[in-house]
């Protein structure tokens, strides 16, 4: 099997910015190809391991599981408290949105949790925030107005119905 070939050094700051082009097309896997080549390189790269993060969120409709735990192995090598908050913040919306269009059985619930989980992420990023980005709340006010638009989504009620046997 062909191992991958490594990045120079050098060439890292113009796959970075392929990388985010390739999201913006909406084609997530070459994204997270050319961040996995250059974390090869630079294991730290906080620019690659933020668009790593949000490439593998673009893949929560086709494979949720695996690129929510593969995301949220990625959330910890954030330097930045904020960053690490915000982006709990993003993939629990994200997660929230997979939900909500799957409309199955407890998926309003799963969403709504997931909502709510995001929103208080972005609360915490908002304490932290720097002066000049209100960032995390944009993204509260998204989650606020969603819960708004389709108030199915509740969370899960304590008392359990139970269902005649026949």
């Amino acid at each position: 099997m062909p191992e991958p070939k490594r990045l120079r050094q050098q060439a890292l700051p113009r796959a970075l910015e392929k990388a985010v082009r390739y999201r913006l097309l909406n084609e997530p896997h070459e994204a997270e190809s050319i961040c996995l080549d250059i974390l090869a390189v630079e294991p730290g790269h906080q620019g690659a391991l933020v668009v790593l993060l949000l490439a593998l969120s673009d893949q929560f409709p086709a494979s949720l599981g695996e690129c929510d735990r593969r995301a949220r192995e990625v959330l910890p090598q954030l330097e930045s408290e904020y960053e690490r908050a915000y982006y709990a913040g993003i993939l629990a919306e994200r997660r929230g949105k997979v939900e909500l269009r799957r409309s199955g059985p407890g998926s309003g619930h799963i969403a709504w949790h997931s909502f709510s989980e995001a929103m208080h992420w972005y609360e915490r990023a908002e304490e932290l925030r720097p002066p000049d980005n209100d960032d995390a709340l944009l993204r509260y006010n998204t989650c606020v107005r969603l819960l708004e638009r389709y108030p199915s989504l509740q969370p899960e009620s304590e008392e359990r119905q139970e269902l005649p046997l026949e």
